[in-house]
């Protein structure tokens, strides 16, 4: 058996350790703009459920309680405009990312096999090819992609990193080319309630699948929206045929939900109101950050959803992450998502009002 250094890439924010150094170093502190991870308080409704369900001493079911199923199926429908959703097209993950890494050795994928996603990506993508020993590429548009041999295929629009939003007409032509030529498509949604200059339409809307979800599923979680990166809750929506064997070996894996989390997502999905109010958090850190990188000389492209500005100065990416770590400034270099990224630096809009505002400060 390789060994596993021989199977997958270096860990990438390894690299970055020097230039957080350096912006640790500043007098009035970092400002950690390099990763999406949320710092705003849990939803107060979402903390009561967890605990009020913290007495939960026997094992959870992969497929989650009744409840989780209703209020998952509810908000596809009510948010995303799915229509005939059962509990059939549903599965609970244990967050998204558990689900990327481990998707191709699940659907039982191997040398052979291909896997693609889009050239400007999360790595994940491709560590979960990796992890499967399958063959992977990226692609501009995926339908100018050889079938031959593409067992899986990936969306993600809202995009990591860029913010680019496929728009319906997009998804329509990819939906129906990746069904004339047999190819699973799973499109990951993490950021569908994060549009800002676009309004992000799902795989799962009538409209692009024609009312029906054969060879398509959806990813989903709740790190984002609902600040709940620390409880690892998430989802798929999409076709039966696909998920009930996903069901399936996961139950043989283990792989499930924790009770106390599987309540907090009920109520997190049932909630609205919190969402509405992050997302005003998040647009204004997104204006101000906006503001001062261009007042700065950057170039912002896309970025029209999602939680990140995807920012260029025409320059090496890791240039422009020493630039701004020398102002306590800490950004993720674009080649981490690929070659395509190697101008760019992708900024987050994950951190707290006040170091948003020392940022901002510190580009003027």
């Amino acid at each position: 058996m390789s060994a596993v250094s021989d199977r997958l890439p270096v860990f990438p924010w390894d690299k970055l350790e020097p230039y957080k150094k350096t912006a640790a170093a500043h007098p009035d502190g970092i400002v950690d703009l390099s990763v999406g991870t949320p710092v705003d308080p849990v939803p107060e409704l979402i903390q009561k459920a967890l605990v009020d369900a913290a007495d939960s001493p026997g094992y959870p079911t992969v497929w989650g309680t009744p409840a989780l199923r209703d209020v998952i199926t509810g908000w596809l429908e009510r948010r995303l405009g799915a229509r005939e959703v059962t509990h059939r097209h549903v599965l609970p993950i244990v967050g998204s990312k558990e689900l990327v890494a481990w998707l191709p050795t699940q659907l039982g994928l191997g040398p052979g096999d291909r896997v693609a996603f889009p050239r400007l990506a999360y790595p994940t993508y491709e560590v979960g090819a990796r992890l499967a020993r399958a063959e992977f590429e990226a692609y501009d548009d995926p339908t100018e992609l050889d079938p031959a041999g593409l067992r899986l295929l990936w969306l993600n629009s809202p995009s990591n990193p860029t913010g680019r939003v496929l728009s319906k007409e997009e998804l329509t032509r990819i939906v129906a080319w990746a069904r004339e030529h047999g190819v699973l498509l799973f499109s990951d949604e993490c950021y569908i309630e994060l549009g800002w200059e676009a309004d992000p339409v799902s795989v799962l809307h009538p409209d692009v699948n024609g009312g029906s979800y054969d060879g398509i599923v959806s990813v989903h979680s709740l790190s984002k929206r609902s600040n709940l990166a620390g409880y690892r809750a998430a989802f798929l929506a999409g076709d039966p045929a696909v998920l009930g064997p996903l069901l399936e070996i996961r139950k043989h894996g283990g792989m499930m939900t924790s009770a106390p989390t599987q309540a907090a997502v009920v109520a997190a999905l049932g909630d609205d109101e919190h969402v509405r109010v992050q997302r005003e958090r998040y647009a204004a850190r997104r204006e101000a950050l906006r503001a001062a990188l261009l007042s700065h000389g950057f170039r912002i492209e896309h970025s029209e959803a999602s939680l990140y500005l995807w920012a260029t100065r025409d320059e090496s990416c890791w240039q422009t992450v020493a630039h701004l770590a020398e102002r306590g400034i800490l950004v993720a270099p674009g080649d981490f998502y690929g070659p395509a990224g190697e101008n760019f630096v992708r900024v987050a809009l994950t951190a707290t009002d006040e170091r948003v505002r020392a940022a901002v400060e510190r580009l003027a």
